[in-house]
Protein backbone atom coordinates (compact mmCIF):
# COMPACT_ATOMS: atom_id res chain seq x y z
CA UNK A 1 0.00 0.00 0.00
CA UNK A 2 3.10 2.47 0.68
CA UNK A 3 4.37 1.85 -3.28
CA UNK A 4 0.77 2.64 -4.39
CA UNK A 5 0.13 5.88 -2.42
CA UNK A 6 4.13 7.12 -3.09
CA UNK A 7 3.62 6.29 -7.08
CA UNK A 8 0.12 8.10 -6.73
CA UNK A 9 1.76 11.23 -4.92
CA UNK A 10 4.37 11.50 -7.49
CA UNK A 11 1.69 11.25 -10.32
CA UNK A 12 -0.82 13.43 -8.90
CA UNK A 13 -3.68 10.87 -8.74
CA UNK A 14 -6.17 10.99 -6.12
CA UNK A 15 -8.27 8.13 -7.53
CA UNK A 16 -8.22 5.68 -10.10
CA UNK A 17 -7.15 7.41 -13.31
CA UNK A 18 -7.72 6.33 -17.32
CA UNK A 19 -4.82 4.74 -18.79
CA UNK A 20 -4.50 8.20 -21.34
CA UNK A 21 -4.41 9.95 -18.33
CA UNK A 22 -1.70 8.44 -17.06
CA UNK A 23 0.09 8.29 -19.94
CA UNK A 24 -0.14 12.22 -20.42
CA UNK A 25 1.30 12.87 -17.24
CA UNK A 26 3.92 10.03 -17.11
CA UNK A 27 4.96 12.02 -20.37
CA UNK A 28 4.93 15.87 -19.21
CA UNK A 29 6.83 14.57 -15.58
CA UNK A 30 9.47 13.43 -17.97
CA UNK A 31 9.99 15.65 -19.76
CA UNK A 32 10.61 17.61 -16.78
CA UNK A 33 13.08 15.34 -15.07
CA UNK A 34 15.02 14.12 -18.03
CA UNK A 35 18.72 13.61 -17.41
CA UNK A 36 19.26 15.20 -20.70
CA UNK A 37 18.08 18.30 -19.60
CA UNK A 38 21.06 19.10 -16.81
CA UNK A 39 24.68 19.38 -16.88
CA UNK A 40 26.41 16.46 -15.95
CA UNK A 41 28.71 17.99 -13.17
CA UNK A 42 25.29 19.63 -11.67
CA UNK A 43 23.86 18.14 -8.34
CA UNK A 44 20.06 18.25 -10.20
CA UNK A 45 21.73 15.84 -12.75
CA UNK A 46 22.08 12.90 -9.97
CA UNK A 47 18.58 14.20 -9.04
CA UNK A 48 17.14 13.82 -12.26
CA UNK A 49 18.37 10.64 -12.74
CA UNK A 50 17.11 9.13 -10.13
CA UNK A 51 13.50 11.05 -9.97
CA UNK A 52 13.47 9.79 -13.63
CA UNK A 53 13.99 5.93 -12.59
CA UNK A 54 11.15 6.84 -10.28
CA UNK A 55 9.07 7.90 -12.81
CA UNK A 56 9.48 4.90 -15.05
CA UNK A 57 8.89 2.42 -12.02
CA UNK A 58 5.78 4.48 -10.76
CA UNK A 59 4.29 4.40 -14.64
CA UNK A 60 4.79 0.57 -15.04
CA UNK A 61 3.36 0.03 -11.16
CA UNK A 62 0.38 1.98 -12.50
CA UNK A 63 -0.33 0.70 -15.30
CA UNK A 64 -0.02 -2.57 -14.02
CA UNK A 65 -3.02 -1.92 -10.81
CA UNK A 66 -5.24 -0.01 -13.56
CA UNK A 67 -8.75 -0.84 -13.41
CA UNK A 68 -8.33 -0.81 -17.50
CA UNK A 69 -5.49 -3.66 -17.40
CA UNK A 70 -7.06 -5.60 -15.07
CA UNK A 71 -10.24 -5.49 -16.91
CA UNK A 72 -8.27 -6.42 -20.51
CA UNK A 73 -6.96 -9.87 -18.24
CA UNK A 74 -9.50 -10.51 -16.64
CA UNK A 75 -10.13 -14.12 -18.41
CA UNK A 76 -5.81 -15.23 -18.07
CA UNK A 77 -6.16 -13.89 -14.43
CA UNK A 78 -9.44 -15.96 -13.16
CA UNK A 79 -7.76 -19.10 -15.32
CA UNK A 80 -4.41 -18.26 -13.07
CA UNK A 81 -6.14 -18.39 -9.92
CA UNK A 82 -7.87 -21.29 -10.59
CA UNK A 83 -4.61 -23.34 -11.00
CA UNK A 84 -2.96 -24.96 -7.62
CA UNK A 85 -1.08 -22.58 -5.48
CA UNK A 86 2.78 -23.74 -5.46
CA UNK A 87 4.27 -20.98 -3.35
CA UNK A 88 3.60 -17.60 -1.38
CA UNK A 89 5.22 -14.95 0.58
CA UNK A 90 4.30 -12.23 2.77
CA UNK A 91 5.88 -9.03 3.39
CA UNK A 92 4.43 -5.96 5.18
CA UNK A 93 1.34 -5.78 3.70
CA UNK A 94 2.09 -7.61 0.23
CA UNK A 95 1.17 -11.19 -0.20
CA UNK A 96 3.02 -12.80 -3.21
CA UNK A 97 1.14 -15.65 -4.94
CA UNK A 98 2.71 -18.25 -7.11
CA UNK A 99 0.54 -20.57 -8.89
CA UNK A 100 0.93 -23.87 -10.97
CA UNK A 101 1.01 -22.58 -14.43
CA UNK A 102 4.05 -20.21 -13.59
CA UNK A 103 2.31 -16.81 -12.59
CA UNK A 104 2.89 -14.88 -9.64
CA UNK A 105 0.93 -11.74 -8.29
CA UNK A 106 0.81 -9.60 -5.62
CA UNK A 107 -1.45 -8.69 -3.67
CA UNK A 108 -1.15 -5.52 -1.61
CA UNK A 109 -3.10 -4.36 1.65
CA UNK A 110 -3.17 -8.25 3.23
CA UNK A 111 -2.43 -7.89 6.96
CA UNK A 112 -0.46 -10.51 9.09
CA UNK A 113 -3.55 -12.13 11.08
CA UNK A 114 -5.19 -12.95 7.30
CA UNK A 115 -2.20 -14.28 6.29
CA UNK A 116 -2.05 -16.44 9.16
CA UNK A 117 -4.90 -17.44 8.46
CA UNK A 118 -4.30 -18.29 4.77
CA UNK A 119 -0.80 -20.75 6.16
CA UNK A 120 -3.27 -22.60 8.45
CA UNK A 121 -6.19 -23.07 5.87
CA UNK A 122 -6.57 -26.84 5.04
CA UNK A 123 -7.81 -25.16 1.62
CA UNK A 124 -5.16 -23.13 0.45
CA UNK A 125 -7.36 -22.37 -2.62
CA UNK A 126 -10.58 -22.02 -1.18
CA UNK A 127 -9.63 -19.66 1.46
CA UNK A 128 -7.37 -17.26 -1.13
CA UNK A 129 -10.58 -17.49 -3.65
CA UNK A 130 -12.91 -16.64 -0.49
CA UNK A 131 -10.71 -14.05 1.28
CA UNK A 132 -7.68 -12.43 -0.91
CA UNK A 133 -7.96 -13.21 -4.71
CA UNK A 134 -11.23 -10.90 -5.49
CA UNK A 135 -10.59 -8.38 -2.12
CA UNK A 136 -7.33 -6.73 -2.70
CA UNK A 137 -5.24 -5.17 -5.43
CA UNK A 138 -3.32 -7.38 -7.49
CA UNK A 139 -0.78 -7.20 -9.70
CA UNK A 140 0.63 -9.74 -11.89
CA UNK A 141 4.78 -9.81 -11.11
CA UNK A 142 5.83 -12.45 -12.98
CA UNK A 143 4.73 -14.30 -16.28
CA UNK A 144 4.48 -18.37 -16.93
CA UNK A 145 7.29 -19.74 -18.85
CA UNK A 146 4.66 -20.75 -21.81
CA UNK A 147 3.97 -16.92 -22.26
CA UNK A 148 7.21 -15.92 -21.96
Amino acid sequence: MKRINEYKKLFGIEQDMSLKTLKSTYRDLVKEWHPDKFQAGDSLAVEAELKSRQIIDGYHFLVSIAPETKANNLEAYNETINSPIIDWHHKGLVLEVTFLDGNTYEFFGVNKALFVKFCQSDKLSRFAKRNIFNTYTYRKIKKSEVEA
